[in-house]
């Protein structure tokens, strides 16, 4: 895929996306330069492009790396499992019906799984394009993925030291996560651990995760194929409009999603 990102902007890549990321954010409450740039400057108003929508999400985690079943990082994977149970049947979903068109009703949808892919384990930089192959791959192969439909939804989750480089750009130097699809038939979102606080925005790791991962569910149902579904060619996707505000569903922190209804984040 070839995409250039900067300044947390997307520009349109090869095959028509225009691919958004979760800018990096401050610890001093302040965004960066980038996070800055992303902010509306236009009043947002989010238009229906004719595309897919995940109606009745299905999402399945996979978590890549030995790292994932060791230490604290244990605990991690439950937490951000135990976030899609309940997040998926919450309100934060209910709140997307907004955009639900003719034929096409966004609704609640549920976690059908989990897989913890120790090898072949990423190094200390993977990029989009080996986290394509490695789900095309598995799909393939591996009988614990379940195949995907027009709502399956697959989050890629990077362990700790491996940034992840898209478009030019690199995770914990100008992006915590994105989402995107391959070939309008498979939808991802790459999660690199925030292991910088340009991704924890003051937050700790597990919320970070689960703050950043509704940023993607959120845009994912709304837009997986990006641009061609709820978008803003001045402001982005539902989730670059509220970027690092939050609140608690649940017992969990997630961001706030732009509402053409309310005209504000809710």
């Amino acid at each position: 895929m070839s995409t250039q990102l900067s300044s947390g902007k997307g520009v349109v890549p090869a095959h028509g996306d225009a691919i958004r990321i979760v800018p990096l954010f401050e610890t001093s409450g302040t965004p960066t330069v980038g996070a800055a740039k992303a902010a509306p400057a236009v009043a947002p108003l989010l238009i229906y492009r004719n595309g897919p929508l995940l109606t009745a999400v299905e999402v399945f985690t996979i978590f890549w790396g030995a790292a994932w079943q060791q230490g604290p990082n244990v605990a991690l994977v439950t937490h951000v499992n135990q976030f899609f149970d309940f997040i998926l049947g919450s309100p934060l979903i209910d709140q997307l019906a907004e955009y639900s068109v003719p034929g096409k009703a966004i609704g609640r949808g549920r976690h059908t799984g989990t897989l913890l892919l120790p090898t072949p384990a990423p190094k200390h930089t993977t990029t989009d394009s080996a986290i394509q192959h490695m789900l095309q791959h598995e799909i393939a192969i591996n009988s614990a993925l379940p195949q995907p439909t027009p709502n399956t939804l697959y989050f890629v989750y990077l362990p700790p030291g491996v940034r992840v480089v898209q478009g030019g750009s690199a995770s914990c130097q100008a992006f915590c996560g994105y989402h995107s699809d391959i070939s309008g038939q498979i939808f991802y979102a790459a999660m690199p651990y925030p292991g910088c606080s340009g991704c924890t925005g003051g937050l700790n790791a597990a919320d970070a995760l689960t703050s950043t991962s509704s940023h993607e569910l959120c845009e994912a149902i709304t837009d997986p194929i990006p641009g061609q579904g709820w978008y803003d060619d001045h402001n982005g996707e539902i989730g670059d409009i509220c970027a690092w505000k939050t609140k608690h569903v649940g017992a969990f922190t997630v961001q706030l999603e732009w509402s053409n209804k309310a005209h504000k984040c809710i």
